[in-house]
């Protein structure tokens, strides 16, 4: 036999975490993670999952039973939502305005589905004007699918007019909240969202690796009328929900449940709702004011206009003939901070800062700005 490997124990540093995400996490979450592990169908775990489906009905506004958190991250939470709907043949209008938008025409053709998409530049939201011309144009398309906050751009585009459009035309919508959960208004019953998915790495400030997902009766009834099976016996929602819904107080076995993480996420979402949303809204809005305040001081200028632009993720261009990597590493190195580097078209020419969940308040702020001050001059 093979002697073992010797290692140390890993013990990171305490970072602070102020990029596209994860986001840093609150300590009461932290402390809800190391909490003992019970069984995924004792019954105490089964009761903190009822209070779990009910704070993420609060945090989306959505009264929908299929309401749950997927045993993945949000990547996974988008192929949660294309997989279960769209069948083979049929026709996706996707919304491409970064690099997420992207992924969503990929999950679309993976499955054997037409992606009709409307792209709209970098750095701008989804144009409703192009979204309409594209329905219209397509009158066989079944589904509406855009980002609601771009991560890689930090866009904010126009879901109650967007989900409006696809109720006009026929279309179910299909909706990224990854970036805006939390952070932004978001309110899936009265802007008439049929799929959602979101992280818990962002405006959460949850551990990574769990993605709250939601679907309206009509979306339901789609699922249940599939003329194929779903192509993922993992994400296929009809099997998870009898996980996530008692029947005669018994919950069906479906797989085991990342126990400790959900502890995690209930505590995040206790917080949100013990916070307020709206409150929560009008923070991060608040600190994204006093951040920008501050950056337009030392000259950077934003990539996304103030009408469209995310309070939780704000993208400034990288000035000419500093060093990107250079940068964010000092950064890293001397300061403790984070912050993300540009993605896709935006590689290179621009910094994504994040302010999200427990990471919204005034001293990073205060500390992002006097550490940028100080490296850039």
């Amino acid at each position: 036999m093979l002697p073992a490997p010797r290692f140390t124990a890993f013990n990171p540093p305490r970072r602070i975490l102020m990029g596209p995400g994860p986001s840093d996490v609150y300590p009461e979450v932290l402390a809800a993670q190391s909490r003992p592990t019970v069984g995924h169908l004792d019954p105490l775990f089964v009761g903190m999952m009822d209070e779990l489906k009910s704070l993420i009905q609060y945090a989306f506004q959505t009264k929908n039973e299929m309401t749950m958190a997927v045993s993945a991250p949000g990547s996974a939470g988008m192929e949660t939502c294309f997989v279960n709907l769209v069948e083979p043949g049929e026709k996706v209008i996707v919304c491409r305005n970064g690099v997420f938008g992207e992924r969503m025409r990929q999950n679309v053709e993976r499955m054997g589905a037409i992606a009709v998409l409307v792209d709209n530049e970098w750095g701008t939201p989804v144009d409703p004007a192009a979204v309409e011309a594209a329905l219209k144009a397509n009158p066989d398309a079944k589904f509406l699918a855009f980002v609601h906050a771009e991560t890689s751009t930090g866009a904010l585009s126009d879901a109650k007019t967007l989900c409006a459009l696809a109720k006009q035309y026929g279309c179910l919508s299909i909706v990224d909240a990854v970036t805006s959960l939390g952070g932004v208004e978001l309110r899936v019953d009265e802007w008439g969202i049929d799929a959602i998915y979101s992280g818990s790495q962002k405006c959460l400030s949850c551990v990574p690796g769990l993605s709250p997902v939601s679907f309206s009766p009509a979306a339901v009834e789609k699922l249940k009328n599939r003329k194929t099976p779903v192509q993922s016996w993992f994400l296929d929602q009809s099997l998870v929900m009898a996980y996530w819904t008692s029947a005669g107080g018994k919950r069906s076995y479906h797989h085991t449940a990342p126990v400790n993480a959900l502890y995690a996420l209930h505590e995040s979402l206790r917080l949100l709702a013990e916070e307020g949303l709206e409150n929560a809204w009008q923070r991060h809005h608040e600190m994204h004011l006093v951040l920008r305040a501050g950056l337009e001081k030392l000259g950077l200028n934003f990539v996304v206009a103030e009408d469209y632009r995310l309070p939780q993720l704000n993208t400034v261009y990288i000035p000419e003939g500093v060093d990107d990597a250079a940068v964010r590493t000092r950064l890293l190195k001397d300061y403790n901070l984070e912050i993300g580097a540009g993605l896709g078209a935006l590689a290179g020419k621009a910094w994504r800062i994040g302010l999200m969940g427990f990471g919204a308040r005034r001293e990073n702020v205060a500390l992002c700005l006097k550490a940028l001050e100080e490296v850039l001059n």
